[in-house]
Formats: structure tokens, sequence, C-alpha cells
């Protein structure tokens, strides 16, 4: 069977990146993306990968702000001639589903989310980016409006959804009408150790957007003068999230993945506030067998396990986090970093590969017996 591999875009290494170089690793395959940084692939999987990209690569400052081609992303995609291959293999956030396909192709699709600055973040979105009112909030508006639409008319182009989370699951049957099997990402467990020997203090660590929360536990901890907080991270929100610390908290700013890996080991809990499609960072730091503190929606409800790996607090406030604080350090000579660890064990990059070919392969089977 030859096979098409299709991802949005290859300029950074992300979450969904990370996954792709896996699927890649077990199918190694042409490679179909809008827009490609060689730069940035080397040293990875997919540093000597055949990789065709779109016209959109041709642009100006494609590379950089491809994100500006939005309105052309569903043209571009649809462009590519996909008819010499058997199966195709979609990493789908935002429009690689879309590629034309045949009846009788197989066409598996692993979403990450149905793109979400269309759907349940618009308003945010929107808000976020002052294109509440006037001409280019307009625009941007109709931009979107047009890709929800070939959104859900592109999602009949897949034969079969696999979902990073039961949380990406529902969001893909209610915005498509499919259902998907569940495999969860993988997270390079290995690249880290169990440390049982915490230091006094809390850990947050993330990009710096708005939906990450981290001016909230930043605020939060901005009333617990009697802790410590270090935050890790770069983005748009770092200048306001330096104002905001006062002198309990210590903001490193961006830092390359050894000095993170410390701080996951030797911190006491990672605090997290995102409502997340999955959130790798949380299963890093139990990986480190350090405890976490989330919110407690998205996909945090299917990696932390409460009373064993972390907490949970129940709204994204101030109050919530500071009750969730006083609640972890009455419980926390009760985590077990090895039995954290263990809990994180079951989302590792071997674990993926074995469980997403097991799937590529039975519907292989039966699509073309």
């Amino acid at each position: 069977m030859k096979t098409a591999l299709i991802h949005e875009w290859l300029t950074t290494r992300g979450g969904s990146e990370k996954a792709f170089e896996a699927i890649y690793e077990e199918f190694p395959s042409p490679v179909y993306t809008l827009v490609a940084d060689r730069k940035s692939l080397a040293g990875t999987p997919l540093e000597h990968a055949e990789i065709i990209t779109s016209f959109i690569q041709n642009l100006p400052l494609s590379i950089k702000r491809y994100r500006s081609y939005l309105s052309l992303f569903p043209y571009a995609i649809e462009q590519f001639d996909l008819t010499d291959f058997d199966v195709l293999i979609s990493s789908n956030h935002c429009v690689a589903k879309g590629v034309l396909s045949r009846s009788d192709q197989l066409h598996i699709c692993y979403c990450y989310s149905p793109v979400r600055y269309a759907w349940d973040l618009y308003h945010r979105y929107l808000k976020e980016s002052g294109l509440v009112k006037g001409l280019k909030a307009y625009a941007a508006k109709r931009v979107l409006h047009k890709l929800r639409i070939w959104d859900v008319i592109s999602s009949s182009r897949v034969d079969y959804f696999v979902a990073i989370s039961e949380y990406i699951a529902r969001r893909i049957r209610h915005i498509y009408g499919r259902d998907a099997v569940v495999i969860y990402p993988p997270v390079e467990i290995d690249k880290f150790e169990v440390e049982s020997a915490k230091e006094d203090y809390y850990l947050a660590a993330s990009r710096m957007v708005p939906y990450k929360m981290m001016p909230l536990i930043v605020n939060a901890f901005s009333k617990m003068k009697d802790k410590r907080l270090v935050v890790i991270g770069d983005g748009p929100e770092f200048k306001r999230v330096k104002k905001l610390a006062t002198k309990n908290i210590e903001i490193l700013g961006y830092q390359p993945f050894r000095v993170l890996r410390e701080h996951l080991m030797k911190s006491k809990a990672f605090v997290f506030a995102a409502d997340e499609d999955f959130g790798i960072l949380p299963v890093e730091a139990q990986a480190c067998g350090t405890p976490v503190i989330a919110f407690g929606k998205g996909g945090a409800r299917e990696t932390v396990i409460p009373g064993k790996s972390g907490i949970f607090f129940d709204r994204q406030n101030e109050e919530s986090i500071i009750n969730a604080v006083k609640s972890f350090e009455q419980k926390q000579d009760s985590f077990d970093p090895f039995v954290i660890r263990k809990s994180a064990e079951h989302f590792s990059v071997d674990r993926f590969k074995k469980e997403f070919r097991r799937f590529v392969e039975k519907k292989i089977e039966s699509f073309f017996s």
C-alpha cells in the first residue's frame, strides 16, 4: 500500500509535530504540508523526509506569517494531487483532513481538535485579537464563517477519525457528527527521571497565550506571599505576566529543555490552569514524579488521577487556585513520586506507536479486503 502523510505546517516543533514524527516513523512516506521550514526539522525524524509544500510556501513571509494566509488554507490543501496513493493519513488541527480523495482510498485522520479559533474559541479569539468591530473584524468573521462551513463539509472526506482524547472525541461528534477512536498522543517519558527530593516551590510553565491562563496563576500566587512560584515560558502575554509578578514569583521566560526538565523534577507541584485538549506538560511533570494541580476540565481529566497524581480545581479563578494549593499542602505527603511516574507511563511514545500502527493496519485490512 502506498501511503501519503498530511500535516498543516512544519515550522516549529510542538506537541502535534512530535505526534506526527511518531506517525512518520511508523509509516515513512511522502509528507504534504502547506509550508515547511527545513531548518526546524534538523535533528528530527523528518530531517530527510520527502516534503511537498503548497503554493503558500512561495508567498511573502510564508514561514513566519503563514497564519496570515488562513483564508487560502482550504484551497491550498485541496491542490495536493494524491491520486497515486492508497492510504492517506492526515494529522489535523486546522485543514489537513481536507485533502481530496477518492472512494477507493482509505483516509485516516489523527485529530488534535476541530479548528479551535473557528469553533469553541471563536468569540474569545475575536476579542483577544481586537476584531469585534470594524472592517477588519467583518473580514475576519467572514473568513472564519466560511472556514466553519468548509470544515464540516471536508470532514466527510475522512473514513476514520482518531482523537487525542475523549474530550476531543466529544468535540468531533458535536461538530462533525462523527465517532472517533481515542489514541492518546506520545509523550517522551524516557527523557524524564523521578526526583523524590522536592524543593519548596511550585512551577507553572507554558507558552504565554491567553487560553493558557498564566496571568491567572501569577495573580493567585501574588496573594499567597508565603508560597514560591517559578514561571517558565514566553509568548504574547509575557510582559503582562512579568508585570503582575510579586517578590515571591520568579519569571524565567523561555528556557531550554534541560532547565525546564530540572524544574519539573524538583518542584513540589506543577500548576496548570488551561482548558487543554490533552496537555503534554502535566504528563511530563508526572513523569518526574511531580504532582499536578490542574483545572478540572478538558484533557487534564484524562491524564491526572485525583489523589494519586494530583488534584483538581473547578473554576478558572484565583480563589479556586488558592484553595487547591491549600488542599494540596494538606495532602502533599501522601503523593508517592514513583506511583505518579507510573501513571505517566501510559502515555509513552512506544505505546502510541503500537496502538496507532495496530489501528491503521486493522483498517487497511478491512478496507481493502
